[in-house]
């Protein structure tokens, strides 16, 4: 599973050094070398788990597709990012530094502020 493209459709054959990888940035982490170009590509499509070739120089629309099973392999990449950023200790411990910003309390109330009609009473005596 690729950590760089979390939806994936299909490997790539590297033609430098003949081993399949889910994307570019995979084959960069694991070997010492560059990834070679080349105008035809050797995809195996994670579907339907068939190897296919394509010709790069002649890509059209409808080589966006796996011609064994038609799975669509060329789709927006959904690259991972963080969602919550977290600076400082364990937040089950001491939570202070989280905010959740979903629900916003309405009144800000504490036990030193009071109504000004209970304030009103208490000072009436």
């Amino acid at each position: 599973m690729c950590k760089h493209v979390l939806n994936a459709q299909v490997s790539i054959r590297a033609p430098c050094c003949q081993q399949w990888f889910d994307c570019a940035e995979c084959h960069a982490e694991k070997e010492t070398h560059k990834l070679a170009k080349t105008t035809e590509m050797a995809f195996m499509c994670k579907k339907c788990k068939k190897a296919f070739r394509k010709d790069m120089t002649a890509y059209e629309e409808s080589d966006e597709f796996c011609p064994h099973c038609d799975n669509r392999y060329v789709i927006d990449a959904k690259t991972p990012h963080a969602v919550v950023g977290v600076e400082g200790e364990d937040a089950r411990i001491d939570s202070r530094m989280l905010k959740d910003d979903r629900v916003k309390s309405k009144n800000n109330q504490s036990v030193f502020t009071m109504d000004p009609d209970e304030e009103a009473a208490l000072l009436d005596f």
